[in-house]
C-alpha cells in the first residue's frame, strides 16, 4: 500500500469513528506505530485530526456538515492565523460562546482536546466539539439556518438570556466606523443577546472585512473588548480602534503560510523518511492599541 493510500485509509477511519486509538490504527493499516504517528503528524498539522492521549479526534470537514471548506488559499491563511491567536486567549477551565462564524469554526479546530465548557449556535462546532471527553458541550436551540446551519429564533434568544459566560466569540459580515454588521437580522437578534451574555466579546474577522457594511448592524465598535483580524489590515484603522477604546490585535498570516507549505511538503515525505515531532506554529499577534475593559474572569453556566 502506498503511504498515500494508507494515509487515505486512517483519514476515513478516523472520520467515520470521530475517534480511534493508536493501536486500533496499526492493526486497520498493518504498519509500526512509529509509521502512524507520521501519518497522524500529516493530518494533525492540515487540521484534520487532532491527538490525544492514546489515539485522535477527527476535527476536519465532516461528510454530515459540510458548511466551510478550508481551502489552502489566501483566505483560510487569514482565517487559520486568527483562530491560532484566539485559542491563545483561552485558558483551560474557561466557559465560552462561539458563533457559527467560518472564522470560529477554525478556532474551534484548536481547542477539541481542551478542557472547557463551550456554548455554541453552530450545528458544525457542535459536531465537531461532541467527539471531545475534555470539552463540556452547550447547544442552543431554536430554527435552523440552513445555509449558515446555526440556530437563530425566539427560542435561541431565550437560552441565551439565561446563560452566562467569560467570553464570546463572534464572526461577522463588515466592520465600519458605525460598528459591527451582519446579513441576516434574525441572526443579528442572536448575536446581540450572545454580547449580553459575556463578560467579554471578541470579534474574530479577516481583513477583507474591514470597510463593508451589511444590512443589520450587531453593535458599535465600543461595545467589544477586543477585535482580532490578521496584520493584512490597513494601519488606518489603529486610530479608528484606539478612539473607540477597543483593543485591536493582529495575527500574523506568516505562520499559516508557513504551515500550509511544510504540509504540501510533508505530502511527499515517504513513510519511511523520520520527521521531527512538530510542536505546531505560534500565533504571533501585535495588539496595536488597549482597550478600558478589565481583565475577566470565568464565569459558569
Amino acid at each position: 500500500m502506498s503511504t498515500e493510500s494508507r494515509r487515505e485509509k486512517l483519514r476515513d477511519h478516523v472520520r467515520t469513528q470521530g475517534f480511534a486509538a493508536l493501536g486500533e490504527l496499526t492493526s486497520i493499516l498493518g504498519v509500526s506505530e512509529s509509521t502512524v504517528r507520521r501519518d497522524l503528524e500529516v493530518l494533525e498539522e492540515a487540521g484534520q485530526t487532532r491527538r490525544t492521549h492514546g489515539g485522535v479526534y477527527w476535527t476536519g470537514e465532516t461528510d454530515t456538515i459540510a458548511t466551510f471548506r478550508s481551502h489552502r488559499d489566501d483566505g483560510w491563511a487569514r482565517k487559520q492565523a486568527i483562530g491560532r491567536a484566539a485559542a491563545d486567549l483561552i485558558d483551560d477551565g474557561e466557559t465560552i460562546l462561539l458563533d457559527g462564524g467560518s472564522t470560529v469554526y477554525e478556532l474551534a479546530r484548536l481547542i477539541v482536546n481542551r478542557p472547557l465548557q463551550v456554548v455554541t449556535n453552530s450545528l458544525p462546532v457542535a459536531h465537531l466539539l461532541s467527539t471531545s471527553d475534555s470539552i463540556d458541550l452547550i447547544m442552543i436551540g431554536g430554527c435552523v439556518r440552513r445555509r449558515t446551519s446555526v440556530t437563530i429564533g425566539p427560542m435561541a434568544d431565550a437560552m441565551l438570556a439565561d446563560i452566562n459566560v467569560s467570553k464570546t466569540f463572534l464572526s461577522v459580515a463588515g466592520v465600519t466606523e458605525r460598528g459591527f454588521f451582519n446579513s441576516d437580522m434574525m441572526l443579528v437578534e442572536s448575536e446581540k443577546a450572545m454580547i449580553e451574555a459575556a463578560d467579554q466579546t471578541i470579534v474574530l474577522a479577516d481583513s477583507t472585512k474591514f470597510g463593508k457594511v451589511s444590512l443589520s448592524q450587531i453593535c458599535r465598535l465600543e461595545d467589544v473588548g477586543r477585535v482580532l483580524t490578521d496584520d493584512e489590515l490597513d494601519n488606518s484603522w489603529k486610530s479608528i480602534f484606539d478612539q473607540a477604546g477597543t483593543e485591536l490585535t493582529l495575527a500574523s498570516t506568516k505562520q499559516s503560510d508557513a504551515s500550509a507549505e511544510k504540509q504540501a511538503s510533508a505530502d511527499t515525505t515517504s513513510s519511511g523518511t523520520t520527521r521531527n515531532q512538530p510542536s505546531g506554529p505560534q500565533p504571533h499577534i501585535h495588539s496595536l492599541s488597549r482597550s478600558s475593559h478589565p481583565a475577566d474572569s470565568a464565569n459558569s453556566l
